[in-house]
Order: C-alpha cells, then sequence, then structure tokens
C-alpha cells in the first residue's frame, strides 16, 4: 500500500489540558452537533488503532482546541509524545491572530521545532447554529496584522473558514506569498445555504488562484454529517482540479471525523475517489504534498 502522511490530526488528554468545546454539557446545537462520542483520551495508540490499515509514515497534528492559555502547554506535551511514539510529526499549533502579544505567542511557538504553523478558526456564518464565533475576525485589521506576522517566524497558517469569507480573504494572502496557506476540510462548503455551493466554488477558485494556497481533503462530515461517497465524490474532484495534484493533501481528521463514520469509511472512500489517478499522483495526494507543505523532512 502507498505511504499516507496524516494532514490532520488530533490528540488530547482531557486530565492534562482543558478544552471547553470536549466538557459537558453537550447539546446538539452548534455546526456538528454533541461531540460526546469522542469526548475522552485520545492518544498516539488510540491513533495508531484507527488507522491500523493505511500504511501511516507521519501525521501532522492541528490544534485541538485547548483553551486558549494551554495552547503552549498543549505543543509541549505534543513533543513529548513525538519523542516517544515517533508521532505526531509535525504540529500546527495555537495563536490567536488578533491577540496584541501575538508575536511574542508566535515566537513561543516557533521555538519547538516541531511547530510548522498556525491555526486560528475564523468560520463565521450569519446564521448562530452554524458559526464558530459571535464575529467575523477576518476582516478585524488587528487579526490581519497578526496574520502578517507569521512569515516573520517562519510559520505557515491553516485556513478553517466558510466560503463566504474566503473572496475577503484573497487581497490579504495574496500580500503575504511567504505565508503558505493550507486550506482545512476542503474549504467547508454550506450546502444549506441558498448558493451554497455556488458560494464554495467562487471562493475556492480565487483562493486557487494564489500558487501558495493549498487544501486538505478532509472533514466530509462538515458537509454532511449524513455524508455518502458517490456524494463527495465530485467535491473532492472539483476541489482537486481547481487547485491541480500537488496542492491537495488527503487527512482522516481523526477523531474529529469519528463523528460521522468509522475512519476506514473515510480512507476507503478517498482511495476509490482517485483509484483512476497515476500512482505518482495518489502519492503525492496521501503522503508526499503533505509532507512538503509541512516541510516535515520524512524519506519517502
Amino acid at each position: 500500500m502507498i505511504p499516507f502522511v496524516d494532514a490532520h490530526i488530533h490528540l488530547w488528554d482531557l486530565h492534562h489540558i482543558r478544552y471547553d468545546w470536549l466538557s459537558p454539557p453537550f447539546s446538539d446545537d452548534g455546526p456538528n452537533g454533541s461531540v460526546e462520542p469522542i469526548a475522552h483520551d485520545y492518544g498516539v495508540a488510540q491513533y495508531r488503532e484507527d488507522l491500523a490499515r493505511w500504511n501511516v509514515i507521519g501525521a501532522v497534528h492541528v490544534d485541538a482546541g485547548a483553551a486558549a492559555e494551554s495552547a503552549l502547554r498543549e505543543t509541549q506535551w505534543l513533543d513529548t509524545l513525538a519523542a516517544v511514539d515517533g508521532l505526531p510529526t509535525g504540529f500546527v499549533a495555537f495563536a490567536a491572530l488578533n491577540d496584541p502579544d501575538v508575536d511574542a505567542l508566535l515566537a513561543a511557538q516557533a521555538a519547538h521545532p516541531r511547530v510548522k504553523g498556525i491555526r486560528h478558526i475564523v468560520n463565521w456564518h450569519a446564521d448562530p447554529q452554524r458559526t464558530y464565533g459571535p464575529v467575523d475576525l477576518t476582516v478585524d485589521p488587528q487579526w490581519q496584522a497578526g496574520y502578517g506576522l507569521l512569515a516573520k517566524h517562519g510559520l505557515s497558517f491553516d485556513l478553517q473558514c466558510y466560503p463566504g469569507q474566503m473572496p475577503g480573504l484573497v487581497p490579504l494572502i495574496e500580500r503575504h506569498p511567504d505565508i503558505p496557506v493550507i486550506i482545512n476540510h476542503m474549504g467547508m462548503p454550506v450546502l444549506t445555504d441558498p448558493d451554497g455551493l455556488n458560494d464554495w466554488r467562487r471562493g475556492m477558485k480565487a483562493l486557487a488562484a494564489l500558487p501558495h494556497v493549498a487544501v486538505k481533503l478532509s472533514g466530509m462530515g462538515f458537509i454532511r454529517r449524513d455524508w455518502t461517497m458517490a456524494g463527495i465524490a465530485p467535491l473532492v474532484h472539483e476541489a482537486i482540479d481547481m487547485f491541480g495534484v500537488d496542492r491537495c493533501a488527503f487527512a482522516s481528521d481523526t477523531p474529529t471525523d469519528k463523528l460521522f463514520g468509522p475512519i476506514d469509511r473515510y480512507m476507503e472512500s478517498y482511495h476509490a475517489i482517485v483509484s483512476d489517478f497515476p500512482e505518482a499522483d495518489r502519492r503525492a495526494m496521501f503522503a508526499g504534498n503533505a509532507n512538503r507543505l509541512y516541510r516535515l523532512g520524512l524519506a519517502l
């Protein structure tokens, strides 16, 4: 089987670090419904068990929503895991880009060699059931200034937003070609919006026109909780067409995506969807691109 460098995973120890979103009371309200099924410790052993069939040779840990004051502690904890278990290979850490002390926060994270990038989730939607926060941070000049500091610290940016925010982000991202951007979860189309699919196409095409922007093919349950391979295949193919094989990376998004199906079902679907692609292309999307985008230095 071809190797897999998993471009997006989460690990957590709920007794070690506080994660408000994984703490009771749980509710079906909000973008993804109740997270109670995944609100338990999830470590490297559980990850390896979930991905046992898929020849994992590396994995990128993306900030798991720890309380902001615990962001550096999360990085330190992950460093201890990586030293013992060999995973995760690289980290995308958290820093609030609108924090007045963002320069110091970025410096503290970048001091850890496994930290390759930053994620500050900015999904905003007018629907209170859909939005992740009360305001659209992407239009905040302070947030934009914080974003501009990423290059100084040699960090990329994991962009998790909704398609409606993408056109407004293009000028900022274009002004900073030295900040690689990796779109999370295939751009998270909101199919329940009146023109949701076309909003996604417009936003993704505008971002794809910037050569330093790539996309992760993951998070199908965010598109539809009752996703099927037949339903997602056209969207995956569209994303690959827009960005090209060299700027797409598959990811499990475990354990979050387990809310919407077993990880094996995701992985089987991803492999099936691109089964007609040349082997070199499949190796790129399942391993080589993540290795390059996150500067992991793995021998593939």
